[in-house]
């Protein structure tokens, strides 16, 4: 767009910045298109292999690190970010820590964060509008071919940790992340540095050993991969590592020093829905598959669909104290029509039911 000068564009900057708060983001950022570093970065990742069967992560060729390719005409990335941390972490880490409960990824366990920050930022975009008149923008919450982190911390919301999340000095690393295409000539702002210093927390206690090394992650063992990105079955080497968790996995961010400086989000969206932050794996596990769309209407989890929703919860009763009500619960699902989740049924039933 042309007509607007770099006075006016510093001040629009600003404004952009206030009405971001305005809307309930605790920060904006702006940076210009170059990701050439990161883009090296995730052409290593894919040529080892370590996305796994996310095959969308190559698809797309440069314009996942090209912005201008994505959106001709780009030339800056207005990038936001919203909290959402729903509880403290003692709480979160007395779940994980009692096996009969079932854990979910803190994020999503309220409304789809999707959803909540793409509303948000197409208001902000009319806001920006109604300044300047018609602009070339795009509106993104992990809904496209963007390296968001890259462009977060060139933004100067943070810096990406060793365990490969963003991470802001004054609010840790439960937040959420969304952008701006545009073609605006916004000023940009200076990158975060970098502060995990020799700190191996995240490393040392992943569950699977995913973070193979600092600021190295291989998708294929991670359990977020396992129980949200992965269609089939969970490799049996990996099943007795997932533990209670069903959806997700936050051990790295509960052991990272940064988080102490979390608080807890006041955004009504992100607050836990249907006792999902309490419930009992053999209470999830009885859900037939309308409860089951019912109970996740509007969140994060139901992408991942019903099938693999028992296959998780099967692995996880697997990982529990054996008790007759582990095992009755995992031979009511014997018979189920899903190849799927007998196969996982089986197993879970073997380690219940040995001595």
């Amino acid at each position: 767009m042309g007509g607007i000068g770099p006075s006016a564009s510093v001040g629009l900057a600003a404004l952009i910045k206030r009405w971001g708060r305005e809307l309930g983001f605790q920060q904006v950022g702006i940076t210009d298109v170059y990701l050439g570093a990161a883009e090296a970065h995730l052409e290593r990742w894919l040529a080892q292999g370590r996305h796994g069967e996310m095959d969308y992560m190559a698809r797309h060729g440069t314009r996942r690190s090209r912005p201008e390719e994505l959106v001709p005409g780009t030339q800056r990335v207005i990038s936001v970010r919203m909290d959402y941390l729903p509880e403290d972490r003692a709480i979160s880490q007395a779940a994980l820590e009692e096996p009969t409960r079932a854990f979910i990824s803190r994020y999503a366990l309220g409304r789809d964060y999707h959803r909540v920050l793409r509303r948000r930022l197409q208001r902000l975009a009319d806001r920006i509008r109604t300044e300047v008149g018609d602009f070339g923008y795009r509106v993104y919450v992990d809904s496209a071919p963007v390296l968001e982190k890259p462009l977060a911390e060139k933004a100067g919301l943070g810096w990406i940790g060793k365990h490969t999340n963003l991470i802001n000095a004054r609010a840790g690393s439960w937040l959420f992340l969304g952008e701006i295409y545009t073609d605006l000539p916004l000023p940009i702002d200076s990158p975060a540095e970098a502060h995990c210093g020799s700190c191996r927390a995240c490393l040392n206690i992943c569950p699977t050993g995913a973070i193979v090394a600092p600021f190295e992650l291989d998708a294929r063992l991670c359990i977020s991969y396992l129980t949200i990105e992965l269609r089939g079955p969970i490799p049996e080497p990996l099943r007795g590592l997932v533990g209670n968790r069903i959806y997700g996995c936050d051990d790295c961010q509960l052991v990272c020093p940064w988080n102490r400086f979390a608080r807890r989000s006041n955004e009504a969206d992100f607050l836990p829905r249907h006792g999902l932050d309490t419930a009992t794996l053999i209470e999830l596990f009885a859900w037939d598959e309308p409860s089951f769309l019912k109970m996740t209407e509007g969140t994060a989890i139901r992408r991942i669909g019903w099938h693999c929703w028992l296959r998780n919860i099967a692995v996880a009763l697997g990982n529990a104290s054996p008790s007759p009500a582990v095992a009755a619960a995992l031979e009511g699902r014997l018979e189920h029509p899903s190849k799927l989740v007998r196969e996982h049924v089986r197993w879970a039933l073997g380690r219940v039911s040995s001595d």
